[in-house]
């Protein structure tokens, strides 16, 4: 018997509870209706209101699995391969058990799912069909992998009875291709039995609840078998996993380690995007420690940017004081990073360290460098416990005069780099060839922004390109949780589309997309979107009429950019106020004209636009310029030389 059924009162048991039930759209509506009454499968199980076990089809077991799990909202894009599974949601959402957003773009969707889990903690699940729908949505999932998300994709595939060609399969004689496919992105299972739906969700449980590495689960569900009827044992579906949190057993490494911190004089901490979320362990740290820290740009907030441990973002692109922390430290302590080619200077970025201590929760990313002390596990909890390790110690004095020395210079760098900043976000507007006129520097543009976003507490999300490479130098953020930068997979139309997922939150927040015109243009469909599923948000376009992060580098690295920009002017307020609901207003040339556009924006209840048109060339105040090294283009041969001075 069911050992949570069985805690409840006999009285609140129904006897219909201990029955089986026959499929059938009367039935099905009403295991819909008693758990959208009850508030959740477990509720709906434990009152007996839900069966204990029926006789369903595949389509509804799955969603009945993945409510069981907590999963109960669907962005879908529905074609030939999901109709039954469609028909089973239409009957869970009328019930209101589950919340289905119909969708224009797989991509789009497959983002907004991903903001969805990753800004609201929510997990959702993706609906469409192979063929090309399959490509984008998995195309899109990249950016759910890269960051270590984890969502469902759920793909209506070809059928299993053998009669020919399926419309939209890969061409080719063999079976299950894309079950192949997305098992190299990720895990995959296909549905190809029924009765396998349980092992179905238990592997994708443990990939979509991973503590450590989460990312996309793929299901993989025959046109032919979602209609299949056949019995299930509800009470037996795959919860979703508790997972204890993990520290080592043995007190050698933390041993090992606090005797390297005791013993350096110049430590740097690097927090990447697995510090989210855990920004008192990581401040606890760096205080025991006496060291400053260094940001990848998923972990912007995690100290308080005027925090004076805070180096900044380092790394290929970086900042001053980010990327003298990471060159002069001579004990690296990274937690929660996969060492990412950008992060760390394609490898050379540690040019004076002698030793690492890794924290993570993945051994094989634990070990990433060479002379590493790991400590394996979740990382709040060994942060804690190394910290209090240290703060038990006693110091040596000379150690100590040496740290505040460290700490002045690391200072002094990052005064230098406010005052660079400053410089470029005070500037007035200049001259544009483009334009025609004077406009806005991009890194100005995106701080009045920015600062905006701050006063009215609003979520920000950072496309790829130069607007996310410039974003993340200029994000002054207090804590964890209101920058979203898409650096894993740097996805164009990431941002914009990442406003869907106010849709699908239970307590949504005001969300500004930062997208660049280029990536604007990837995923336009969610100005429809966003209107017809009620968001509330701000598409902001800083618009210089190239991709002006691959000009930079072409001109950086060969004196001259090719193929990177259009004649091609676009009226984007005119095209965006096209969409019915939509507010789009012009940010006009100068500071305080934005200002007023941001103002005017945000009034409207709805999705609004905002078109800034922004300075591009080669003017230093239009930028916020490169830091470190990079294993790319024509800068390889130097940057690969490097290693041979590198121990690490």
């Amino acid at each position: 018997m069911n050992p949570v059924a069985a805690a409840v009162a006999p009285e609140a048991l129904k006897p219909e509870s201990l029955t089986e039930v026959k499929a059938g759209p009367d039935s099905m509506r009403q295991r819909a209706r008693a758990i959208g009454r009850a508030g959740g499968f477990a509720s709906a199980l434990e009152s007996g209101a839900l069966p204990r076990s029926a006789e369903i089809s595949l389509s509804e077991a799955l969603i009945l699995g993945l409510l069981k799990q907590g999963v109960r909202t669907y962005f879908a894009i529905f074609g030939h391969g999901s109709t039954d599974i469609a028909e089973v949601l239409r009957i869970y959402d009328e019930e209101g058990a589950t919340r289905t957003i119909n969708c224009r773009n797989e991509v789009e969707m497959a983002h907004a799912a991903t903001a969805l889990r990753w800004t609201y903690g929510e997990t959702p699940a993706v609906i469409t069909s192979i063929g090309p729908g399959a490509l984008q949505a998995m195309a899109g999932s990249l950016a759910a992998v890269s960051n270590g998300v984890g969502v469902y994709h759920i793909y209506g595939d070809e059928t299993t009875f053998g009669e020919g060609y399926n419309m939209q399969q890969v061409p080719k004689p063999e079976q299950g291709i894309y079950g192949r496919m997305t098992a190299e992105l990720g895990e995959s299972y296909t549905l190809h039995t029924p009765q396998a739906l349980r092992e179905a969700l238990r592997r994708g449980s443990c990939r979509v609840f991973h503590p450590y590495k989460a990312g996309p689960f793929y299901l993989m569900l025959p046109i032919n078998t979602q209609p299949v009827v056949f019995k299930v044992n509800l009470a037996a579906l795959p919860e979703r996993p508790a997972l204890p949190a993990l520290v080592p057993a043995s007190d050698a490494p933390f041993a090992e380690a606090a005797r390297l911190i005791a013993a350096s004089r110049r430590i740097a901490i690097r927090a990447g995007g697995g510090t989210r979320g855990h920004d008192a362990a990581i401040r606890r740290l760096a205080e025991a420690a006496d060291a400053v820290v260094v940001l990848s740009p998923g972990a912007l907030g995690v100290l308080a940017d005027d925090d004076p441990r805070n180096m900044h973002v380092g790394g290929s692109k970086g900042t001053i004081s980010g990327n003298y922390a990471m060159a002069h430290a001579e004990l690296l302590i990274v937690v929660g990073s996969r060492g990412v080619c950008q992060a760390d200077c394609s490898g050379i970025g540690y040019k004076s360290a002698k030793h690492v201590i890794n924290i993570n929760g993945d051994i094989a990313d634990a070990l990433h460098y060479n002379h590493t002390t790991t400590l394996i596990g979740d990382i709040p909890e060994v942060v804690n416990l190394l910290a209090k390790r240290i703060e038990q110690e006693h110091g040596n004095a000379a150690v100590s005069t040496a740290r505040q020395e460290w700490l002045r210079n690391c200072l002094a760098r990052k005064k230098e780099w406010r005052a660079y900043c400053d410089a470029r976000f005070a500037a007035p507007p200049i001259s544009d060839e483009v334009w025609r006129r004077p406009a806005l520097g991009q890194p100005a543009a995106i701080k009045v922004v920015a600062d905006f976003a701050h006063r009215i507490a609003a979520v920000k999300y950072f496309d790829a390109g130069d607007v996310q490479a410039n974003g993340f130098q200029v994000v002054a953020d207090d804590r964890t949780g209101d920058t979203f930068t898409e650096t894993g997979a740097s996805y164009m139309g990431f941002a914009a589309s990442a406003l869907l997922a106010g849709a699908a939150a239970q307590q949504p927040r005001y969300a500004i997309a930062f997208c660049g015109d280029g990536s604007f243009m990837m995923n336009p469909q969610v100005l429809i979107d966003a209107v017809e599923h009620g968001v509330r948000g701000m598409i902001v376009i800083f618009d210089n009429r190239r991709m002006a992060a691959i000009t930079g580098l072409q001109v950086a690295q060969y004196g001259a950019e090719f193929r990177t920009n259009d004649r091609v002017a676009v009226d984007y307020v005119a095209l965006t106020s096209a969409v019915s609901g939509v507010k789009a207003v012009h940010g006009g040339w100068s500071a305080d004209e934005l200002k007023r556009a941001l103002d005017q924006a945000h009034a409207h209840d709805g999705l609004s636009v905002v078109h800034v048109p922004v300075y591009a060339g080669n003017d230093p105040l239009g930028g916020l310029g490169a830091w470190g090294e990079w294993n790319v283009g024509n800068w390889c041969a130097a940057v690969q030389d490097e290693w041979l001075n590198q121990d690490l």
